[in-house]
């Protein structure tokens, strides 16, 4: 019966969840016509606040919903003072469809609104994808190695679409995510890799590094965030019918070395080498980490 009830509640949440999108989704539309019939040096000042306040809305109600419904428990260590007014660079390790909520809830109103980067395919997605756009959420064409072998002008389109999409974060607070494994953890990818953690993917620097390139000294630290489950990481399916369970959040602030705000990571072998190092060096303190909160 309990295992019928979780199921309802499922079906009940993702209901709701499509529902609450599409009403919102009436105002990101009034918010886009808004920001576009706008000349471009007026809308950082009248529209962007209008369609951040659309999104905090929309954040509002799903949280609330995972924190009394679906009775999630979120239980942080938080050892950074975090601003408004301030550029935050924000790392993760990724299991689950719940961490990028997990981090919203440990966030919202405490930095500027979370931006992630967004696969380009993406912006084709109804309703979200256009929120996306409105929120100035920076939208990357990935090549593919095979690709740039075939197509080696292209190998700094990254670069360069990363710093046009920073150009408009270099003027206001922003927060930028990287999940930097750069996809899920699953035990699968983690034996493909080889990777020499327990708990964690390889870092993918390039992301990071381009974003740190861009802003330079705007991003002199990062909050490195650990969020860890228990048991195995849940499906968006168990978040909907509220089978998380608790969530254990841990924020610290990690400085990013003067040397890599004007690294070349694309060119100079040096730098990029140094630059990866110091990731993973990054990475075993978090995977020792997760070690112990799994263990106590």
């Amino acid at each position: 019966m309990k295992f019928v009830l979780r199921n309802i509640l499922g079906a009940v949440s993702m209901v709701l969840l499509v529902i609450h999108t599409l009403i919102i989704g009436i105002f990101v539309f009034s918010s886009i016509i808004w920001k576009v019939s706008l000349p471009a040096k007026h809308r950082g000042k009248y529209a962007d606040p209008f369609v951040v306040g659309v999104a905090n809305v929309w954040l509002a109600v799903i949280l609330f919903w995972l924190r009394h419904v679906l009775r999630i428990r979120f239980e942080v260590e938080n050892n950074v003072e975090l601003s408004m007014n301030q550029w935050y660079m924000v790392i993760s390790n990724h299991q689950s469809w719940v961490d990028i909520f997990a981090l919203f809830h440990v966030t919202k109103g405490k930095i500027p609104l979370l931006k992630f980067f967004i696969k380009k395919e993406l912006a084709k997605v109804p309703v979200v994808g256009q929120a996306w756009w409105a929120l100035d959420y920076p939208f990357m064409q990935r090549h593919s190695r095979a690709y740039l072998a075939k197509h080696p002008e292209k190998a700094d389109d990254d670069l360069r679409a990363t710093k046009k999409a920073c150009e408009k974060f270099s003027h206001k607070p922003t927060s930028i995510v990287n999940f930097l494994e750069g996809t899920r953890f699953t035990q699968e990818k983690h034996d493909k890799q080889k990777a020499p953690y327990q708990y964690l993917l390889r870092p993918k620097a390039g992301g990071i590094a381009f974003a740190i390139q861009a802003l330079g000294e705007r991003f002199s630290s990062m909050i490195d965030t650990t969020i860890v489950y228990q048991g195995t990481p849940p499906s968006f399916w168990d978040l909907a019918c509220g089978r998380v369970g608790t969530v254990q959040m841990h924020l610290r602030h990690v400085e990013i070395p003067h040397q890599f705000h004007t690294m070349d990571y694309q060119h100079n072998r040096q730098d990029k080498k140094d630059f990866q190092q110091w990731l993973h060096e990054l990475w075993l303190v978090k995977d020792a980490h997760i070690a112990q909160i799994k263990a106590s």
